[in-house]
């Protein structure tokens, strides 16, 4: 295939792909398939680094239960009580809405259905009455179900992943970075499967080392982090299995004790660090003795604005999701969404980047620098970001503008076309 008046770095040309990679770049390329960018930017395809596949398509056929869409108790009892039959499940619930809702909450305002509600932290599931009966569970008496996703997991079915690979693709994604704790060797047999024609890389628990290397995921909270010893040897058994390690830190005592653990294990190249939702000069400065690759959420200080300023002690705003002090510092650094926690539209994700809230204006940082963060190889998130050359693979995004323009509002840019090993999989104009 020719793609013909595409726009490569500030320059308007031709490309060529064959066998799925750039072949030929210059003018007037000769060839029998063409397609015409119209001047578009063509850049290398994204990908997200930190995504739940399962949990996000199921995500979309679910109700919002939290900010920005619902934000009250009356807006929460309305969006519940919306017409349906069978199951309800919603999701990104926050106790800004109507404070901690449980069992009674639910049975006294929602419908005459089986319901059950995500915590926007993935961590905590609701359920009413009809929920606990249907699913013949034990369940506390309020319904509130803490870390309970495995319980969840095991009378679920796998989701149909099709309507999200279609979303992701009209993005310009081309790669997906699998992050669940939870995942094994029927989660990657089933990913394999349902999520092409998207490149994957899989993490998740140990005994996915038996059908692929991946990294380890340890996910520890504040109220179950392991002794240093323990968590120490959980990384040298990694190490030593071949594998990589990527470490949930979203609070202080999380990244502090990782980081500690990490030191004593001897870092690897390819550790990473999950989220680093706070992070001040102490931390950094540790993350970037050990080279440890950071890989964070830029959508979440847009998404999460006003409950940050008014949760989070002032003094710790300005190492909430930090971009430019960890760029300055030459961490390496990438991006995901952590959907369906985050919005998995990373167009929104660099805009965000880029403008920041007000009260989190210090850590903005550049079109070029938010681009990349999508950018970076799919089995290397601390590798420099990839670009549209002769011998890459044509894993690519076709804009509707020039990269000028684009920069100019990225969460305003629409993706016309996406190639994947060089096959076309997603063509706006048909």
């Amino acid at each position: 295939m020719i793609v013909r008046n595409c726009e490569i770095e500030g320059r308007i040309t031709d490309i060529k792909i064959a066998k799925g990679r750039i072949s030929q770049i210059g003018g007037n390329i000769k060839g029998e398939r063409y397609f015409d960018a119209k001047g578009g930017a063509l850049i290398p395809g994204l990908h997200d680094h930190h995504i739940h596949l399962n949990a996000a398509a199921a995500a979309m056929n679910c109700v919002r239960c939290g900010p920005p869409e619902v934000t009250s108790e009356s807006e929460l009892i309305r969006v519940l009580n919306m017409k349906g039959e069978g199951w309800l499940r919603g999701v990104g619930y926050y106790h800004s809405v109507a404070g901690e809702i449980d069992r009674s909450w639910l049975d006294n305002n929602g419908p005459n259905r089986p319901v059950r509600i995500q915590h926007r932290s993935g961590r905590l599931w609701i359920l009413n009455s009809l929920a606990i009966d249907h699913l013949s569970m034990e369940a506390p008496k309020d319904g509130r179900l803490l870390d309970g996703d495995n319980t969840i997991r095991s009378i679920s079915q796998f989701p149909d992943l099709r309507p999200l690979v279609n979303r992701l693709l009209s993005y310009g994604i081309t790669g997906v970075t699998e992050v669940t704790p939870s995942n094994g060797a029927a989660e990657y047999e089933n990913y394999i499967k349902a999520a092409k024609p998207l490149r994957l890389t899989l993490m998740g628990k140990a005994e996915l080392s038996l059908v692929q290397s991946s990294h380890l995921k340890l996910h520890y909270h504040d109220h179950n982090l392991p002794p240093l010893e323990e968590l120490t040897a959980e990384i040298i058994s990694a190490h030593q299995a071949g594998r990589n390690i990527a470490a949930h830190c979203v609070t202080r005592a999380e990244l502090m004790l990782t980081l500690a653990a990490i030191d004593m294990a001897g870092a690897e190249k390819g550790d990473r660090i999950e989220h680093a939702a706070i992070a001040d000069e102490a931390a950094m400065e540790w993350m970037s003795k050990l080279g440890v690759i950071v890989v964070t959420q830029p959508n979440f200080i847009a998404e999460r604005a006003a409950a940050y300023l008014k949760d989070v002690p002032r003094e710790d705003h300005e190492n909430l999701w930090r971009l430019k002090a960890f760029a300055d510092r030459g961490l390496k650094l990438a991006a995901g969404s952590d959907a369906p926690f985050g919005d998995p539209n990373p167009w929104a994700a660099m805009a965000a980047a880029v403008k920041r809230p007000k009260g989190f204006e210090a850590e903005a940082i550049s079109p070029d620098l938010a681009l990349e963060l999508y950018t970076k190889p799919a089995d290397d998130a601390g590798a420099p970001a990839r670009r549209v050359v002769i011998g890459a693979k044509a894993d690519l995004c076709l804009l509707d503008r020039s990269w000028a323009q684009a920069k100019l509002g990225l969460d305003d840019v629409t993706v016309k076309a996406t190639w994947i090993d060089g096959e076309l999989v997603y063509n706006l104009i048909d």
